[in-house]
């Protein structure tokens, strides 16, 4: 016995992890962002602030949302149970490690066969009483377990990254939505201010007619445009509706219970430092959820070669046993044995060289699946930059020609009233004027968005040290 244990310890300390050590696979990384130009100079030290991105905007009643995405959203309570599932799968796989101890209590009686020539008691009926206790345990000679439980580790990692992933693209959608429907209330505020000049403009058209002035086409064409930009009002409070709800599910409330009060969007975006392309891989939660996604496939890969080597159990057991109940459990009834076991497949029809190969053709996949994501997040920065910087641009020059519409209108209007001008000139100069006034609206809502995907882009203030550890996924 003495002997067998130094052997043990021998072939323990020994023991190795066949399969490859995991090492982080490359990706492509620029030096520079190209879109962001003279928009906003990157500073290496200036980070988002840690914590709620949000309140970069200054807004209360989006601060407040966000706080209820937090903690009332289905989705985020989804992405927090499946982290919860990955951590137990930890747990279940370092459960190998030990020895698996099993306890039982049997009763038989049993006739034997009086056909069984000279054997002994043959045709007679016996009890018999069994109180087994066994256990078994798997020595992790080649790492088989240590593979698997640095798989289940950096899997429920990556878990725990999709759930920051699914708070941040939460987070974002709501302010998204939060600033397209601000853009529709001012757009509304538009209208109503629209529709009241052409209220005007219609009476003043009638009272023309009324005088001979104005011929009744011109009267129609006034109703026509009026009833016209009713409907567009109408269907930009469709719009607003929509929007109403969506972001009432985000927020965990059924849409039935759920407004906002109209606030015209006046906000303007605020800086948001971008820092340096290298930087960006330790910000994104999705990139360290490919990322260790790629390490748990790593691991299998040991998981796979290690079913070419013998595997070494240790097995021991012991109990009463006894025919008859009243000396059961007494000294003399008591039955045991140890001993160790190798095991070794020597045919399988290439079942091992195919599960090996499919874990390494899955490593591949995740590296290649992380790549994307990482080339994928560099395609949401410059998309985002370019985004915030054209649009400025687009604004400035849509403010001069929405002052040049309003002076078109006036002059035109003024024309009209003067008998020099038709009033299909009025109706024209005012379609455009409306047209320049939503298009501006339409681009600040466009402006506050691209900023909040930008921030979403850069990660939302996350850092890949708020990963949690190996030892703290496995911990209970």
């Amino acid at each position: 016995m003495r002997r067998e244990a130094v052997l043990i310890c021998l072939v323990v300390t020994a023991a190795c992890s066949v399969g490859p050590d995991y090492v982080r696979p490359t990706a492509p990384v620029s030096s520079t962002y190209k879109e962001l130009g003279e928009w906003k100079r990157a500073e290496p030290r200036d980070d988002l602030a840690r914590g709620p991105w949000w309140e970069r905007y200054d807004d209360a009643e989006l601060s407040r949302l966000e706080e209820q995405v937090t903690a009332a959203n289905q989705d985020l309570v989804a992405a927090e149970a499946r982290f919860r599932q990955a951590r137990a799968l930890v747990a279940n796989a370092r459960a190998d490690w030990w020895p698996v101890v099993t306890i039982g209590v049997s009763a038989t009686r049993a006739r034997r066969s009086a056909n069984l020539g000279t054997t002994f008691a043959s045709g007679s009926t016996t009890n018999q009483f069994a109180m087994p206790i066994e256990a078994s345990w798997e020595v992790d000679v080649w790492g088989r377990i240590r593979r698997n439980v640095e798989s289940s580790e950096a899997s429920a990692q990556g878990s725990a990254a999709d759930l920051e992933a699914t708070r941040l693209s939460l987070q974002a959608t709501l302010a998204s939505d939060y600033y397209q429907l601000r853009a529709l209330d001012a757009q509304l505020k538009l209208f109503d201010e629209t529709l009241a000049a052409f209220e005007r403009s219609l009476a003043l058209t009638r009272s023309r007619k009324a005088y001979g002035i104005a011929s009744q086409a011109d009267v129609a064409q006034a109703e026509t445009l009026l009833e016209s930009t009713r409907a567009q009002a109408i269907d930009l409070a469709l719009s607003r509706a929509q929007l109403e709800h969506a972001i009432a599910v985000l927020v965990g409330t059924p849409a039935g219970d759920f407004s906002l009060a109209a606030a015209p969007l006046e906000a303007t975006p605020p800086a948001i430092p971008v820092g340096l392309p290298s930087e960006l891989l330790e910000r994104r939660p999705d990139v360290a959820t490919a990322e260790r996604d790629a390490a748990a496939a790593n691991a299998q890969i040991g998981v796979a070669k290690a079913a070419y080597y013998p595997t070494i159990t240790l097995s021991a057991s012991g109990g009463f046993q006894s025919t008859d109940v009243t000396n059961w459990l007494t000294w003399p009834s008591r039955i045991w044995s140890i001993g160790p076991s190798v095991t070794e497949t020597v045919f399988d029809g290439g079942k091992r060289g195919a599960l090996t190969a499919q874990a390494r053709a899955a490593y591949d996949e995740r590296v290649a699946d992380y790549r994307k994501t990482v080339l994928a997040a560099f395609q949401n920065v410059e998309d985002e930059l370019a985004a915030l910087r054209l649009l400025d641009d687009e604004l400035r020059r849509q403010t001069i020609a929405v002052t040049a519409a309003r002076e078109s209108v006036r002059l035109t209007v003024d024309r009209y009233k003067a008998g020099t001008e038709s009033y299909l000139d009025v109706v024209t100069t005012q379609t455009t004027a409306l047209a320049d006034e939503r298009t501006a609206v339409d681009i600040l809502g466009r402006r506050m968005v691209a900023s909040v995907l930008l921030v979403e882009a850069l990660g939302g203030g996350w850092s890949a040290e708020d990963l949690p550890s190996r030892s703290a996924v496995a911990a209970e």
